[in-house]
């Protein structure tokens, strides 16, 4: 093996700079044996790579070839396969496991030792060994051939030191004063070698001849001892004087630092009694405001407000630890306590009589006035805001007596609202109903009939119905003048025999202006009265409470005891809410005007159901001026439930319109002309128009329209069935003409498709009357051509119809001979007198429906001459009357009429 290693050293690894520090004899671990040598190498130059090379012998020859390279830093485990038992296998981990045979146990050892030695020395411990012995990793290589393979070289390797550039010049310069340094290499050794016992030899005399001065250096140490013993001796009788010094030095700072302490003491006592006189000691004046301060003067008030938040931060301090101990705190305490229920018990008593007072005065009813107008409360809201910072002093000390206060005001006020609201809305009443006086004289009036519909038709309207359609899209109507609206009907209600009338047209004017000045006068109450509550009882300034008067309400209606909210729930009110428990306050105060409105709007319906229209608009731009204000108030709650109602009586009035459309009844002995609920749908899209001419959003009576014009629709094709007198074309011609002429004049966006729809069945009803009509003055001449037509279909060819028996041309002369012009005129004349009959004078269709008849007149005539031409060619006949004469015919009948 060491001639192998020798050769491989020489031949592979020397020319690269490498030099051989471990091999093993190995084969592939599996396969046919195929010898090969593995072998650990480091290179001569810095920085040094260690490298596992693998070395296979040619096959042609005895020289080695370098077959495979891994860099030793690549390596990560190193697998013995067993560490107990001596066995040649083992595993190298590079960037695949390579498996190895060894031929001996002893040379795997001795690699991996080589191995771990390198990986100890340049990789600082980085590789793995897995199951190989402690003792083969900490001992040394064994002795034999496997030594001298691996382990003497890497010692060499490690004492081996490189020349410096000095030590080379110096033996350089020996070896040129010696002239045999070369040649004769062992003289030059001999001589080297007496020089350096000549230096040794000279270094011992030097060291014995320096034996003198040691001894002398020795005694000048022993002198310094002594003189170090002399120097201890004085600084420790230098110690002794300094003690009591010290212990003097001590007790003076013991006294000083006492010193300090009862400085400090008092400098805390001096600030903590500063601290209490500032704070928990309230001024003579203070305390005589709160005892007897004068409550009705401003200046008295003023006093009061000032003591009070005195009296506040009195109580309110945060006392330090110990304080509450205090003798004299405690007394302060107590005063503090009996001024702040004293002061409280006589400003509850002040407010109260000011509230039970202002809720008996009776000057400012209506009882004796007609004038329809509310009173301002704004003098007692303004006498009383002064009372606010008393009242929030009150919230914040006293909440007993502040909810006390709370409910004898809302109770109080209520009465008082009450009776004004009342006598308010009685005088509306009271004039809205003259308004209806000259009506109801003329209902007095009418047939039994007539007053037996309009008593069924009022009993309708007063009972409850469903809503059918949503308020949503009433939210921003806008108001409309009185002014611009025009004068239009009477509702559909009057159709019978009562007609469109100034009179009708000044009720609602005025019933319109009645409704507006009772909602203009509710509205600023109100919020006054809100704006009132949120400042007097500070509701949105500081954390929310639970206002006294819902706890009794709440009481009542589920019959148990009502939680009070926890402090700390109290503090997480947010704003919204303390605007609910305003509304409630509210709902107390005015809960009588959800049922007076109520009461005004059923009687507007009562006297006039097309009201409803006017209350609509002019509800719904309340109710979304109110909602821009304050979508939770109580303006905006309560409005928008009357706007409900006021919603179901206009579904309502619809609902009464669409079945007196559908209980129509013609009479049999007279023509129908244009039917009633016709008319009357139009002067009600009239008035809507007019009404909601500026509403932003007029969704429910677009609903309303398809319902109506559906139902006109569908009982004008019913009336038109059930006609007697009156030919079915007639009654669908004149009222789908009036419906079209009526949509397009008002210009109904939503109706677009039924103002299409009527044109359309005008024109239908219209050609259809005028085709019926038409076969009478040429029957017999219409049905010989029907003949002749029929042949042709059947198969017959037309030159030989002239040859059928029964449409020869005699035949045709003889039918054409019963017709002279002079016939044909009278025809017409008695045709004209028919369709006079049947048309109404409304309408004026009777020119447009005898043009028509003109048209279809000469197709006819134009479609018997091409008949004659095709199937009588050569036969010379012709109609006793010409087409010029048609004309005239045409036009002469009309002008004697």
């Amino acid at each position: 093996m060491t001639a192998i290693k020798h050769a491989l050293q020489r031949d592979i690894f020397t020319p690269n700079d490498e030099r051989l520090l471990g091999i093993v004899n190995v084969c592939k671990a599996g396969k046919k044996k195929r010898n090969c040598f593995l072998c650990a190498t480091v290179t001569t130059e810095r920085p040094v790579q260690v490298k596992v090379v693998k070395v296979k012998k040619s096959d042609k020859g005895d020289f080695y070839k370098r077959q495979q390279t891994w860099e030793l830093r690549d390596l990560m485990e190193v697998d013995a396969k067993d560490a107990s038992k001596e066995n040649p296998e083992f595993d190298l981990h590079f960037e695949k496991v390579y498996r190895w045979v060894a031929s001996s146990a002893a040379e795997k050892n001795s690699f991996i030792s080589c191995i771990w030695k390198l990986n100890q020395r340049y990789l600082r411990k980085k590789v793995e060994f897995v199951n190989v012995s402690s003792q083969l990793l900490e001992e040394s290589v064994p002795s034999g051939e496997s030594q001298s393979v691996a382990g003497g070289d890497e010692d060499a390797l490690d004492d081996y030191q490189e020349l410096s550039a000095r030590e080379e010049q110096d033996i350089e310069g020996m070896m040129e004063m010696c002239e045999y340094a070369v040649s004769n290499a062992e003289a030059f050794a001999e001589q080297l070698s007496r020089e350096l016992q000549v230096l040794d030899g000279a270094n011992i005399q030097s060291i014995m001849a320096s034996e003198k001065q040691v001894n002398i250096l020795m005694q000048l140490l022993d002198e310094a001892l002594g003189e170090v013993d002399t120097i201890e001796g004085k600084l420790s009788s230098y110690e002794e004087m300094l003690q009591s010094v010290k212990e003097q030095m001590d007790q003076i700072s013991q006294s000083n630092r006492l010193i300090q302490i009862s400085n400090t003491n008092n400098v805390k006592l001096l600030d903590e009694i500063q601290f209490l006189v500032n704070y928990m000691d309230l001024s003579k004046g203070h305390v005589r405001a709160l005892q007897e301060g004068d409550l009705t003067s401003p200046k008295g008030i003023e006093a009061c407000i000032n003591a009070s938040e005195a009296l506040s931060q009195c109580m309110n301090v945060a006392l330090r630890p110990g304080h509450d101990k205090l003798a004299a705190v405690t007394q302060q305490q107590l005063l503090f306590a009996e001024l702040r229920d004293t002061f409280a018990r006589r400003l509850t008593n002040h407010l109260n009589n000011v509230f039970v007072h202002q809720g008996h005065d009776q000057s400012s009813t209506l009882s004796q006035h007609s004038e329809m107008s509310l009173p301002k409360h704004s003098p007692l809201h303004r006498d009383l805001l002064r009372y606010a910072k008393l009242m929030e002093w009150l919230k914040n000390t006293h909440r007993e007596k502040y909810e006390g206060l709370s409910r004898t005001y809302v109770d109080y006020m209520s009465r008082l609202y009450e009776r004004e609201i009342k006598d308010f809305f009685e005088v509306a009443k009271i004039k809205m109903a003259g308004t209806s006086k000259e009506a109801k004289g003329k209902f007095a009036t009418l047939p039994r009939k007539e007053s037996a519909l309009k008593q069924e038709t009022e009993s309708l309207h007063g009972s409850s119905g469903k809503l059918t359609g949503s308020t949503s899209s009433l939210n921003k109507l806008t108001v409309q003048g009185a002014n611009s609206r025009r004068s239009q009907s009477s509702s559909l209600l009057d159709m019978g025999n009562m007609s469109a009338s100034d009179l009708d047209v000044a009720d609602r004017t005025k019933f319109d202006k009645i409704f507006e000045q009772v909602l203009s006068e509710l509205e600023p109450l109100c919020l006054a009265e809100q704006d009132f509550i949120s400042k007097f009882f500070k509701l949105q300034q500081h954390p929310a409470v639970m206002p006294p008067l819902a706890q009794p309400e709440t009481e009542e209606a589920d019959g148990g005891s009502v939680s009070r909210i926890p402090p700390q729930a109290e503090h997480r009110q947010s704003l919204s809410s303390e605007k609910d428990l305003v509304r409630l306050m509210m709902n107390k105060i005015f809960q009588s005007i959800e049922t007076e409105l109520n009461s005004l709007i059923a009687l507007g319906d009562k006297i006039d159901s097309f009201n409803s229209l006017y209350m609509l608009v002019k509800m719904s731009h309340h109710v979304w001026t109110a909602e821009n204000v304050d979508p939770a108030s109580y303006l905006s709650t309560t409005l928008g439930n009357v706007l409900v109602t006021v919603k179901r009586n206009f579904d309502k009035c619809i609902s009464a319109q669409i079945r007196q459309m559908e209980e129509v009844k013609i009479s049999k002995k007279s023509k129908v002309g244009i039917l009633l609920f016709v008319t009357g749908f139009e002067e009600f899209a009239e008035l809507a128009e007019t009404i909601f001419r500026n509403a932003e959003r007029r969704g429910d009576l677009d609903k309303a329209y398809v319902k109506l014009i559906r139902a006109v629709f569908t009982n004008v094709e019913k009336v038109a069935n059930e006609s007697q007198k009156t030919p079915r074309d007639v009654v669908m011609m004149e009222n789908f003409h009036h419906i079209f002429s009526t949509l397009s004049r008002l210009k109904i966006s939503c109706l677009d498709a039924e103002r299409r729809e009527a044109k359309h069945k005008y024109t239908d009803h219209l050609q259809s009357y005028v085709i019926n009509s038409l076969g009478q003055p040429l029957e017999k001449l219409n049905h010989f051509f029907e003949g002749v037509e029929a042949r042709v279909a059947q198969g017959v060819r037309e030159e030989e119809v002239s040859y059928q028996l029964a449409f020869n041309k005699q035949e045709l002369r003889k039918v054409i001979k019963e017709y002279p012009g002079k016939e044909v005129k009278k025809g017409l004349d008695n045709l004209y007198k028919k369709v006079d009959k049947h048309l109404c004078e409304e309408e004026s269709l009777l020119q447009v429906v005898w043009h028509s008849m003109q048209d279809e007149f000469i197709r006819q005539y134009k479609h018997f001459e091409d008949l004659i031409g095709r199937c009588y060619p050569g036969s010379g006949i012709t109609m006793e009357f010409t087409i010029r004469d048609m004309l005239e015919y045409f036009s002469s009948i009309a002008q004697s009429h």
